[in-house]
């Protein structure tokens, strides 16, 4: 699991990699942009969003849905370059909104982190769920940093990588979207998860900005592998349908928003098996 091919260098804030129609997509949140990078290293950019975050992921239609936080709102990169709202989220939170996972029904879960970061003053986070009619409502709350997000393949659970919480924390979803009561899905003593994805196996990989790797666990915390970089890790992604499946990590120097210096990179380590599940 060490071996490692670096795909794409000069990233400024890499973020929300996601494997579709065989490639990794992914946004630079500080170049604000959508980027789609093939397995060789080329890409292209595929959409501009003037937002910090701006989380992305996929409707079953392939349609490509991106959390435009600045202006509290979802929209849909249109296939002329455009982008149609989609989603207002005004009216549930004006404090940053972050992740976002898409269930095979269209159902989008969106979270917030509660609080302005850096520099704000804690509050607990929460998830929405926008339905595929538009209805935005509350699912989840009490969410100590929520980060990255998956939906396990049956389709039948929400996991949220709680970053202040130090695990992951599980929710079976119903039939009308809503989320049950929240259980712990993994520990994970002193690490902080922060992007977060799911393979055939059963299994889940996390990243974690401070100690510099990505950890593959099982339900219950059992820990499977790590893979170390040499800057924070701070999403990952599997690909699909590949004889030799490859956990995509995008990460950077972590000195903040602000950060002077493109340090991100994007990295490709033999995985034990492929992605599987949302996004």
């Amino acid at each position: 699991m060490s071996s490692s091919e670096v795909l794409m260098e000069g990233v400024v804030f890499g973020e929300s990699p996601r494997w579709h129609d065989g490639r990794l997509w992914f946004s630079d949140w500080g170049a604000h942009q959508v980027i789609a990078l093939d397995g060789d290293g080329g890409h292209e950019v595929v959409a501009r969003v003037d937002s910090f975050p701006m989380c992305i992921d996929f409707l079953p239609d392939g349609s490509l849905l991106v959390v435009d936080s600045a202006q509290r709102q979802l929209v849909r990169w249109a296939a002329d370059g455009s982008l149609l709202p989609y989603a207002d989220l005004s009216g549930v939170s004006k404090k940053p909104w972050n992740d976002i996972v898409v269930d095979g029904q269209g159902n989008a879960y969106v979270n917030s982190i509660g609080f302005d970061f850096p520099g704000g003053e804690f509050a607990p986070g929460f998830v929405v769920l926008v339905t595929p009619e538009g209805e935005v409502r509350q699912v989840a709350d009490g969410l100590a940093f929520p980060n990255g997000m998956a939906i396990t393949p049956d389709g039948t659970t929400l996991i949220v990588a709680e970053s202040y919480a130090n695990c992951l924390t599980a929710y079976e979803i119903s039939a009308d979207g809503s989320l049950g009561e929240r259980r712990v899905w993994a520990e994970t003593p002193g690490d902080h998860p922060d992007g977060i994805c799911m393979d055939a196996q059963g299994a889940l990989w996390y990243a974690d900005v401070g100690h510099q790797h990505c950890v593959r666990v099982r339900e219950g915390g059992e820990v499977l592998a790590t893979v170390t970089l040499d800057r924070g890790a701070f999403a990952c992604a599997l690909s699909r349908g590949d004889a030799e499946p490859r956990l995509y990590v995008v990460g950077q120097n972590w000195g903040g928003p602000e950060a002077s210096g493109p340090t991100g990179q994007v990295v490709a380590f033999p995985a034990p098996a492929p992605g599987a599940g949302r996004p």
